[in-house]
């Protein structure tokens, strides 16, 4: 069956109008609203950890031993290269007495020292051509046997002589008194161009890395204070300096301050404490578990606490704002008094972009 001419001309006429239409209607169709996507969060459970009872003293840093330096050789002191309260350290030179007459000593016993190793040294070679001479039977065994022993005569000639010549040098070291160890220096009593002997004192050291808090511990406390109880020493601003423990209690009660004298050691390896300074002291009476959560989760507003809880809803997590009421710090954590308890997801990033109620995905 044919189709007419003027049907053929129209029909593409109107598969085209057709293909418009339909093109049409599907710029029109809006595409359904996304939902929201999750933001991922790292997340932390609240746990139970050791949390401190404890008090906070005034304490004194003291110093377990101090030395007094004298001079073991006698002169007029030619140089101070410190003054009190300079801060040294071990082998440091403090002082210097006049080493001039000591000096020529040690250049005449070097003198003598070269001529003997002078002799020494020709004995040897003589030693090697006596005994060669002996072996080709040039000359007699007696002449090689003198060789030998003139040249064993000067070989401990030598090291007599070089050991007293050490023995000058090292006298020479008395001249300049160095601190034993690293500390503090205390007054010094005596001037350039003092004589001085064994006898005068020249000055004091305090050792700086050997010092021990004395915390005073009010008579109520006595039933409770034991050895080995926990202690770190403050600053001013509250932060922790070192950690130590109570090695010493007193068995009296000091009468004026009513309180009983505890001692802890201070590790040499601090040296931001010198000696008969005072510092804060805080003593743990004991531990007990109670919720956590890190200091990274907390957010303030207005004064008030609030940290990110990942909520389970639906087939996902949203996060829900919770106020907290937290206690000091212990480490990075803070520890719950109301608010949260051991299992809740606590968020610990992207706090700044959240809201309540807003989806999030948990790492971690």
């Amino acid at each position: 069956m044919s189709l007419n001419l003027p049907f053929r001309r129209t029909l593409p006429l109107i598969i085209g109008s057709a293909f418009s239409v339909l093109s049409l209607g599907c710029k029109q169709a809006a595409p359904p609203a996304a939902a929201p996507q999750a933001m991922p969060v790292q997340v932390a459970a609240v746990t139970l950890s050791p949390v401190p009872a404890s008090d906070t003293y005034v304490a004194t840093i003291k110093s377990r031993r101090s030395a007094t330096m004298q001079p073991q050789v006698d002169g007029n002191l030619t140089r101070i290269f410190v003054k009190s309260g300079d801060a040294v350290r071990a082998g440091q030179v403090l002082m210097q007495i006049d080493p001039l007459k000591q000096l020529a000593t040690v250049q005449s016993q070097q003198g003598t020292e070269a001529q003997k190793k002078a002799v020494y040294q020709y004995n040897q070679s003589d030693v090697e051509r006596q005994r060669k001479l002996y072996e080709s039977g040039v000359t007699s065994k007696q002449s090689y046997d003198q060789a030998v022993q003139a040249y064993e005569n000067s070989k401990a000639d030598l090291d007599s002589s070089s050991a007293l010549t050490n023995t000058q040098k090292q006298q020479l070291a008395y001249y300049e008194i160095r601190a034993p160890f690293s500390g503090i220096v205390g007054d010094i009593p005596v001037h350039l161009g003092d004589y001085v002997s064994a006898t005068t004192l020249l000055t004091t050291v305090d050792e700086n890395a050997d010092l021990e808090a004395y915390i005073y511990v009010p008579t109520e406390r006595a039933g409770q204070l034991r050895q080995n109880l926990p202690v770190e020493i403050l600053d001013t601003a509250g932060n922790v300096l070192l950690k130590s423990n109570i090695n010493f209690l007193s068995p009296q009660v000091d009468n004026g301050l009513q309180s009983i004298l505890a001692k802890a050691p201070v590790p040499r390896t601090t040296e931001r404490l010198r000696n008969s300074q005072l510092v804060k002291a805080r003593i743990t009476w004991s531990t007990a578990p109670a919720p956590t959560v890190p200091v990274l989760a907390v957010t303030r507003i207005g004064g008030q606490t609030f940290v990110y809880v990942a909520t389970p809803k639906g087939d996902g997590y949203i996060a829900h704002q919770v106020a907290v009421d937290l206690g000091e710090t212990v480490g990075n954590t803070y520890p719950v008094i109301s608010g949260l308890k051991a299992g809740d997801k606590v968020i610990l990033s992207g706090l700044q972009f959240l809201q309540d109620g807003a989806p999030v995905k948990p790492l971690g």
